[in-house]
Formats: structure tokens, sequence, C-alpha cells
């Protein structure tokens, strides 16, 4: 069973996961579709998921802030 975590719930209520398969470390983005969709899971590589439609959509802004996330970036020294 992979883990996952949340990045963005469409209003109509599509869910977009970070998701990782503990085993290997590999990672991918799952999409839920909502209730009546009726479409399964589907799994998708994070460079495919990024690089897929329009880079402004909603879940994709959403997997950006959270890699942004994983950098420290330590504060910036006193300019001249």
């Amino acid at each position: 069973m992979s883990e996952r975590r949340e990045l963005y719930r469409s209003p109509t209520g599509d869910c977009w996961f970070l998701g990782r398969e503990p085993t290997s470390g590999a990672a991918f983005v799952i999409h839920q579709p909502n209730g009546p969709g009726g479409s399964q899971l589907s799994h998708v590589e994070l460079g495919a998921f990024l690089v897929s439609g329009k880079s402004d959509r909603p879940e994709q802004q959403a997997l950006l802030r959270l890699i942004g996330t994983l950098v420290d970036v330590p504060p910036y020294a006193n300019r001249a």
C-alpha cells in the first residue's frame, strides 16, 4: 500500500495526492475523481504530471508549493 498526502481538493470533489511507494521510495501523483465521475484512481509520474496540460492548474501549483517547502533557505545576509 502506498503512502499519500493530499495536495488539492477541487470544488467538484476531485482529489489529488502525492503518493510514495514505501518499498521503493518512488513518488507519484494520485488522482481520485469525485463520486459521480465514476472513474478509478490514476497514478501519474511527477514529471509527467507537471508537464501535462496548463501549468497554472491548481493541483499542479499545490504540488509546486509542497516541493518548495522542502527547500531550507537560510536568511539573507545583510548586504552593503
